[in-house]
């Protein structure tokens, strides 16, 4: 059987497994998909641990980068005045732990749904992501209760939700949940990634200064995904997540090769006669492509970011909800049927012994 992209995931529908393998065998009782079909079509391969240490050092490496652009930002100032480089120095240090180590904290302290699961570990999963998204509700309701002005999350929806988490109607829970993603929360999702790629966009055109630039991209990108995170309610697997770091690490990266190529002056000296005889006027030709073309490929690079992260979630909360709809109750109950045929089996093995004796 073919497998199909994460993505399509909420298009499949169950299908009865055919062939020889033992897991093939099993059948799907009333309606639901077996934890086997669960796995073979969106179970993936994964190292946990690695994929931890990938996401460990995909953020170590983006803090590096941060810390060398303010480093030498620091420097810079100290070479014009001692005492001005040492504010500069202190401020750094407070950015650096303002706009990335608190950001950071803050992602991976939030919950994430397990999805990737297999028939020995899909129950836990399951009790797992029923109290996570009983975590995303209350904090919604609450939010939407005691913030005024806030305005992400349908009032109305949100009055649905509190009344099925009280009455513990599991399935309106997850209607009015999923309603609010596909709704008001997605709308928002839209808003926050343009609102931070503008910005982007438009300190990169004034910054001028590839550093700047380099330090301007991380301190936005992990922005906006800690904004989209806390909107959700959740954080992507940390597979996903070291996806999305590594990401803001290249924007960083090309951020500061764009920062770094002077295009405007390579504009201007293609224009060749019409700008020698006005040398002030070609300085500000170079100078607004530099600003134009900087500030729109980091607004773009931020804009890539933001879509990313909620493919990520969107596609998670719809494995999560998946997965709550598959039957692996069954899996004890044919490991205990299982055991009373090798009982039987050896039995009369034991038996067709002493009758040969």
């Amino acid at each position: 059987m073919s497998k199909r992209h994460v993505n399509d995931a909420e298009n499949e529908q169950p299908r009865q497994l055919t062939g020889d393998s033992t897991q093939n065998t099993l059948p799907v009782q009333n309606g639901k998909m077996s934890i086997y079909e669960y796995e073979q079509k969106y179970t993936r391969r994964q190292n946990v641990r690695g994929a931890r240490l990938l996401l460990s050092m995909m953020a170590a490496l983006a803090g590096v980068v941060l810390f060398v652009c303010l480093f030498f930002l620091t420097m810079r100032v100290y070479e014009i005045n001692e005492y001005a480089g040492y504010g500069v120095g202190a401020v750094c240090v407070a950015l650096f732990a303002c706009v990335y180590v608190v950001p950071l904290v803050k992602i991976l302290k939030t919950g994430a749904f397990v999805t990737n699961v297999n028939a020995m570990t899909a129950k836990e999963a399951k009790r797992h992501n029923k109290k996570l998204r009983h975590e995303i509700a209350e904090k919604i309701i609450d939010l939407t209760g005691k913030v005024e002005g806030v305005g992400w999350y349908d009032s109305e929806v949100v009055g649905r939700m509190a009344v099925a988490l009280k009455v513990g109607d599991e399935e309106k829970l997850k209607n009015t949940l999923t309603e609010l993603y596909q709704g008001s929360v997605k709308r928002n999702a839209k808003d926050m990634i343009f609102k931070s790629s503008l910005k982007c966009a438009a300190y990169s055109a004034l910054s001028q200064a590839a550093k700047v630039d380099t330090a301007l991209v991380i301190f936005l990108n992990l922005q906006l995904i800690k904004d989209l995170v806390f909107l959700y309610g959740f954080r992507p697997s940390d597979a996903r997540l070291a996806r999305i770091v590594g990401r803001v690490l290249q924007n960083a990266l090309i951020a500061y090769g764009i920062g770094g190529m002077n295009i405007g002056h390579s504009v201007v000296q293609t224009m060749g006669s019409a700008v020698k005889g006005i040398p002030i006027l070609g300085n500000a030709i170079a100078a607004i492509v530099d600003s134009s073309v900087q500030g729109l490929a980091n607004g773009t690079l931020t804009t890539v970011i933001g879509y990313q992260t909620i493919r990520y979630l969107t596609t998670e909360y719809r494995l999560q909800n998946i997965l709550d709809g598959v039957d692996v109750g069954e899996t004890q109950a044919e490991l205990e049927q299982a055991c009373d045929e090798l009982e039987k089996e050896l039995k009369s093995k034991k038996r067709s012994a002493k009758a040969a004796v």
